[in-house]
């Protein structure tokens, strides 16, 4: 049985950003009303974790703001969404990956749709092969400093101009905390990112970090939860109250529980 659909704040725009930035091997990350309508964008909303995230936003009456890199991707992405992708979806070519990207897509958003209330970061990839002390210099800036550096670069350009109720959202695996060998360049990367969102909660910010498993999607079946269903977390987070905190999803069991109590706080 679907869950309900979560309500949106009747002046929201969510940004919601989301892309496979830095992939390499074979194997990928598993994170991998009318009036003024809200605008929504997410960096790496294309992928297929994102995906579930930007059909969510859009069912709960946010505009989206996807930014992708290329025609070809948007154009994708429009058709993979099917009849969800209606005039609230605004797919941008623009590449967020570096500072100067990241400032001047949020610049633009806010000329454009007059503001920014939330951020989705699902921005991910995966990395394998080598045991730390093989690492050579090129692993470290594709699979280390490239992804810190776009998180880095979205999360700098969009916080500050977050609307007053707005949150920003980071999306990791459970590489977070748990060490996997052979690819420890993600375990330290995703630690990383961990700490910049409880950095950004210890600066009064409204953060949260959404802690996935394997997640079930169009092209991965393995999962207990499905990228649908990290969307739902997502809108219940952003549009419930709190100050932002740490949600684990892993399995079923714990988005029934994550679900549960963002209910409350509504």
């Amino acid at each position: 049985m679907p869950h309900p659909r979560p309500l949106v704040r009747p002046t929201e725009r969510s940004y919601v950003v989301q892309a496979n930035v830095g992939t390499t091997n074979k194997q990928r990350s598993h994170h991998d009303q009318q009036q003024q309508r809200p605008p929504g964008s997410r960096p790496g909303g294309t992928g297929a974790v994102g995906e579930g995230i930007v059909r969510a936003f859009l069912n709960a009456g946010a505009d989206v703001v996807v930014p992708t890199r290329t025609p070809q991707r948007a154009d994708e992405f429009r058709q993979v969404l099917g009849s969800a992708a209606t005039d609230r979806l605004h797919l941008v070519v623009h590449d967020y990956t570096t500072f100067a990207g990241a400032e001047g897509l949020a610049a633009e958003m806010e000329r454009r749709l007059g503001g920014i209330d939330d951020v989705v970061a699902p921005i991910g990839g995966w990395w394998a092969g080598k045991k730390l002390w093989e690492i050579d210099e090129a692993d470290w800036q594709t699979a280390f400093v490239g992804l810190a550096t776009t998180h880095m670069a979205v999360m700098r350009a969009t916080v500050p101009r977050l609307s007053a109720l707005g949150a920003y959202t980071l999306i990791v695996g459970t590489s977070a905390f748990t060490p996997i060998p052979g690819s420890g360049l993600v375990s330290m990367e995703q630690a990383a990112l961990s700490m910049m969102t409880e950095v950004l909660r210890a600066e009064q910010k409204r953060a949260f970090t959404l802690v996935l498993g394997p997640v079930r999607t169009r092209v991965a079946d393995s999962g207990d939860v499905t990228a649908d269903q990290v969307g739902e977390i997502a809108v219940a987070a952003t549009t419930g109250g709190g100050g932002g905190g740490e949600i684990r999803v892993r399995d079923r069991t714990e988005f029934e529980a994550a679900m549960g109590g963002l209910s409350l706080r509504r």
